[in-house]
């Protein structure tokens, strides 16, 4: 069931025509796909993830990515990899629940459409959470959304 409630696209964020980065998120956590130049040996790269900001970057030059978070993280539940040429970054959110419009603060930030069938998604992965057993992958909801911090307190993480 739960397959069916995954994103089922990445955003990206293109700047002059490349993309920089795609991401997407759960009720948990915003993951980050970072393409990587190539010939750059893999430890060369470093990533340091502050409760509101994320810096990216090759050792030895500017970084390449250092800007504010859309939203805060737990930084005990965030971390970074790299495979087959691209870093993977999961942001824990400290705001369980809560759609990030963007990844990080001014970026492509989603149009209302997109944060609405974002924030629907994450209610339906949310109330899959809170009734195991039950599919709701057909529900359809209407109005918004209530705030998930009153109903997530006793879901397992």
């Amino acid at each position: 069931m739960s397959e069916k409630l995954a994103p089922d696209k990445r955003h990206k964020f293109v700047h002059n025509q490349q993309t920089v980065y795609e991401w997407d998120q759960t009720l948990d956590d915003v993951n980050m796909y970072i393409p990587l130049p190539p010939n750059v040996p893999t430890r060369s790269f470093y990533c340091t993830i502050k409760p509101q900001h994320l810096e990216v970057g090759i050792k030895g030059s500017p970084p390449y990515l250092n800007h504010d978070l859309a939203g805060p993280v737990k930084l005990d539940g965030s971390f970074w990899t790299l495979e087959d040429n691209v870093m993977h970054i999961t942001l824990q959110k400290r705001d369980i629940g809560q759609p990030w419009p963007s990844a990080i603060s001014g970026h492509g930030e989603l149009d209302p459409l997109a944060v609405d069938q974002e924030s629907r998604r994450l209610m339906l992965e949310r109330f899959q959470i809170e009734h195991p057993g039950f599919d709701f992958s057909r529900a359809e909801f209407t109005g918004s959304c209530p705030n998930p911090q009153t109903f997530l307190g006793g879901i397992p993480r």
